[in-house]
């Protein structure tokens, strides 16, 4: 069963020179931690309910949950971590893991 690691971030000031540094930068390191299957990142174009505004939401897939403790413990995950505290990425994200819920419908399947 896989298991998803959202980052969820909020608009930040300068939208632009968030995501010049999120995909040339953040995203590349990211993408070598090992275990990750895929990488999915989701620009909020509306938002109906809520606070605060949200830009991106970016959904890590790993193969089960044993994988992503793994991948967390990795020089590559460190990496990742670290870049992103030294833009201030960490000021406007919340993470959290999911993994699919057993009683979920199935459309579109």
């Amino acid at each position: 069963m896989t298991v998803s690691y959202f980052a969820l971030y909020r608009t930040p000031d300068d939208p632009a020179d968030f995501e010049e540094h999120y995909f040339g930068t953040h995203v590349p390191l990211i993408e070598k931690t090992p275990g990750l299957v895929a990488n999915r990142v989701h620009r909020v174009t509306r938002q109906f309910v809520g606070e605060p505004s949200y830009h991106l939401l970016a959904e890590l897939v790993f193969e089960s949950p044993e994988a992503m403790k793994a991948a967390f413990k990795t020089p590559e995950w460190a990496a990742g971590g670290k870049d992103l505290a030294s833009w201030g990425g960490m000021d406007l994200v919340t993470m959290f893991s999911a993994e699919p819920h057993p009683r979920a419908g199935t459309a579109g399947s």
